[in-house]
C-alpha cells in the first residue's frame, strides 16, 4: 500500500511532527509511506515537496494580504485564522498519481485552497483528514476559545475587527459547506474532545469521525539517570524542578500566566520556601517581559538541539507543567510520561484522554489556578514509579498500536471503493 501523507511544513509545529512520526511509523509496518510539503527541511527520502517554493510562498502572501486587507489592515490575530483561498494543485504530481490512499493533515497557509481540496475528494482516490486543530469544522479559525458559532453557522467573528452577518468566516463558512457535503472523506480525530467538538459542528456533524491519538516514537523519548541529566544542563541538585515549555514560551494559549499564579499560591501557602523550587523553560520567547511575573527562580535554556536533549530535560524534572488553555491532544503528557516526568494539566480538551486523574499526572479543573497549584503540589510529593508511568504510556501510544490502526482504517475505505 502506498499512503501520501500531506502537510503544510516537514517539521515546524505540532501537526508536522505527529505527521512526521506517523509517516516512519507506517513505513516501519510494510506501507510505503511519503510525505508532501511545501518546502523540505531535511535530506529524508520519503519527504518530497511540490518543487514550486516561489509558487508556495506566493501563495501565502497572498493569502495574508487577504486577511490583513479583510480585517480593515489590523495585524491582531493575523495568523490565527485560515482561508485556505490559495494553494497548489497536488493531483498532478507523480507522488499523488502513485498513492492509494491521500492522507491530509495540517495543509494551511497557502499550501492547499479549497478549491485544491475539492481536486483530491474528486480524484476517486481514498482521502484520510486528521484534525490536529478546529480549523476544519470552522469557519477561519484553528481554535474557538468560548465561541461556539461553529455549532450552527459561522459570522460576527470574535477574531475579526469588523465581524458582521457575511463577515469573512461566514463566506469561508459557505465554501466549507458546499465542499463538505458530498465529500467522501474519513476524518480522524487525535482526541475524544476534539472528536466531540466536531461531531457538534454544522460542518462535519454528518460525518464519520474516528479517533486515533498521535505516535509516541518510543526509541527517542527515554528515561535518563536524573542526577547526570540535571548536571548536563547545569541544573542544581537540591531543588525541586517544574519544567514548562513550548514552541512558544509566550503564547497565551499555552497558559504561563495560569502557572505563574498557581506557583504563587504554592509560596504564600507556605507549601514550598520559593527557594526550594526551580522553574526550567524552554522554547523561543519574543516577549522578555512575561518572565517578570515568574514568583521563584528559573531558567531558560531556549530551544533544545533534539529529542535526547529533551528526554534528557523531562528526566531532570519532577514536574511537567503544561497549563494549556486547551490542547487538541497533549503530545508533550506522553513524552513527560515516557521519560518517568508527571504532568499536572487542565481538563477540558485532549490530555483528558491520556491521564487517570492521580495515577499517573492531576488534571486540575479547567483554568483553576487553585486546583492546578494543588496539582503541582500533588505531583511533587508523590513516589509514582517512572517505569511503569513509561510502560504505560508506550502500551497506548508506540509505533505499532498506531500504525496498526491506521492501516486498518486505510484498508477499510480502500475496500468501499472498490
Amino acid at each position: 500500500m502506498r499512503v501520501l501523507l500531506v502537510n503544510t511544513t516537514e517539521q515546524k509545529g505540532g501537526a508536522a511532527i505527529a505527521a512526521n512520526r506517523l509517516m516512519v511509523a507506517l513505513n516501519g509496518h510494510g506501507v510505503k509511506a511519503k510525505m508532501l510539503v511545501s518546502r523540505k527541511e531535511t535530506a529524508n527520502l520519503s519527504v518530497v515537496e511540490t518543487g514550486s517554493n516561489w509558487r508556495y510562498r506566493l501563495n501565502f502572501l497572498k493569502e495574508r494580504m487577504r486577511i490583513f486587507i479583510a480585517n480593515k489592515f489590523s495585524k491582531a490575530n493575523l495568523f490565527a485564522v485560515d482561508i485556505a483561498s490559495d494553494g497548489m494543485d497536488i493531483t498532478k504530481l507523480p507522488e499523488f498519481k502513485e498513492a492509494d490512499v491521500i492522507h491530509l493533515h495540517w495543509i494551511n497557509q497557502g499550501f492547499l485552497s479549497l478549491k485544491d481540496i475539492a481536486r483530491i475528494i474528486k480524484s476517486g482516490k481514498p482521502v484520510v483528514w486528521t484534525l490536529h486543530d478546529m480549523w476544519e469544522f470552522t469557519g477561519i479559525c484553528h481554535y474557538a476559545d468560548s465561541c461556539r458559532q461553529f455549532m450552527t453557522e459561522c459570522h460576527y467573528c470574535p477574531l475579526l475587527k469588523s465581524p458582521g452577518e457575511r463577515d469573512l468566516s461566514y463566506e469561508i463558512f459557505v465554501r466549507k459547506l458546499k465542499l463538505f457535503e458530498k465529500a467522501n472523506v474519513q476524518f480522524v480525530a487525535v482526541s475524544n474532545w476534539l472528536a466531540d467538538c466536531a461531531r457538534q459542528s454544522s460542518l462535519l456533524r454528518n460525518q464519520n469521525i474516528q479517533v486515533i491519538p498521535n505516535v509516541l516514537p518510543v526509541a527517542r523519548y527515554v528515561r535518563k539517570e536524573k542526577i547526570a541529566s540535571r548536571e548536563y544542563f547545569g541544573l542544581p541538585l537540591d531543588k525541586k524542578i517544574i519544567l514548562f515549555g513550548a514552541v512558544k514560551v509566550d503564547d497565551k494559549r499555552k497558559g504561563l500566566a495560569y502557572l505563574n499564579q498557581a506557583l504563587c499560591l504554592l509560596i504564600n501557602k507556605k507549601h514550598y520556601d520559593k527557594d526550594q523550587l526551580l522553574l526550567v523553560l524552554f522554547g523561543d520567547i519574543k516577549q522578555p517581559e512575561i518572565l517578570e511575573g515568574i514568583p521563584i527562580p528559573y531558567t531558560h535554556l531556549g530551544f533544545l538541539k533534539d529529542d535526547d536533549e529533551l528526554s534528557a530535560l523531562y528526566s531532570a524534572s519532577d514536574v511537567a507543567a503544561i497549563p494549556s488553555l486547551y490542547e487538541t491532544f497533549g503530545q508533550t503528557v506522553i513524552e513527560a510520561q515516557a521519560c518517568g516526568c508527571v504532568p499536572v494539566t487542565f481538563t477540558g480538551s485532549g490530555q483528558m484522554d491520556i491521564i487517570t486523574h492521580r495515577q499517573d499526572g492531576y488534571l486540575a479543573e479547567y483554568l483553576s489556578v487553585s486546583d492546578f497549584s494543588q496539582g503541582i503540589k500533588w505531583a511533587l510529593e508523590q513516589d509514582i514509579d517512572p517505569a511503569a508511568l513509561r510502560a504505560n504510556v508506550i502500551r497506548k501510544y508506540n509505533e505499532s498500536v498506531i500504525a496498526s490502526k491506521y492501516i486498518d482504517l486505510y484498508n477499510q475505505i480502500c475496500k468501499e471503493e472498490e
